[in-house]
């Protein structure tokens, strides 16, 4: 035999000999017969993990400013509610069905969607496109009608997060528009948040460049304000 063939016997050896002291330091210690050991039972192999059982959803149906446009998920308002709701030990996911430049119809045509699963609360943040462009109040009114009667028909509590519109179409406009919020919460019975941006909007250091959405900071704000609606009623169903 070779001193290259010793070696490498050696080697093997000295492989073989650790892989056993492990055995023996992990495997079994009754039931064992000499120079044996019976592997772990079949059926602990074969286990399935259990799967965590899926929480109740809060679904927040916007715009851009729901999305976090310009900020990181874990920055826009939705994902600051998720943080509020486990510190404070309430068992829901917050899910963010914001999409940049929706209108009231575009939230509308995409309900049946974002109501999928076992939605216990919908926040309804939209019609600030529908202010830009000018879109007639008439119209929010109807959109935001039905997504309430739909997600009332499902037994959804819903938010509705109120808007304004820009100065720029006329003071009639405005007052038309912002009555669409109230008016809806009265007729519905649902929690009205009068203006989602109070104490953000026109803010330049709260909002971006664009004047339009927030900063992280002035996210902050406005999750704290959906967050003084949503506590309450959150903690009511929960202890129903």
């Amino acid at each position: 035999m070779t001193v290259k063939d010793s070696a490498r016997r050696l080697a093997s050896t000295t492989v073989l000999a650790l892989a056993l002291v492990a055995a023996a330091a992990c495997g079994p210690r009754d039931g064992l017969s000499a120079g044996r050991r019976e592997a772990p039972p079949a059926a602990d192999a074969r286990a399935p993990a259990t799967a965590p059982a899926p929480r109740p959803r809060i679904v927040v149906l916007g715009d851009s400013l729901t999305a976090g446009l310009g900020l990181s998920p874990d920055q826009a308002y939705p994902a600051l509610l998720q943080r509020r709701l486990n510190d404070e030990g309430l068992a829901y996911d917050v899910v963010n069905a914001g999409v940049s430049g929706d209108t009231s119809a575009g939230g509308l045509s995409r309900l049946n969607w974002a109501l999928d699963g076992d939605v216990r609360v919908l926040i309804v943040a939209l019609g600030g496109n529908d202010g830009l462009r000018g879109l007639p109040p008439a119209e929010l009114r109807h959109n935001l009608s039905r997504i309430i009667e739909q997600a009332q028909a499902r037994k959804i509590a819903v938010v509705l997060a109120g808007m304004e519109a820009p100065p720029n179409y006329g003071r009639d406009y405005t007052v038309a528009f912002r009555k669409v919020y109230p008016d809806l919460a009265a007729l519905y019975h649902v929690t009205l948040l009068p203006f989602l941006l109070d104490g953000v909007a026109g803010h330049e250091t709260l909002n971006q460049p664009d004047g339009i959405h927030p900063t992280a900071a002035g996210a902050r704000i406005v999750a704290g304000n959906v967050w003084s609606v949503l506590r309450p009623l959150v903690e009511k169903r929960s202890a129903s």
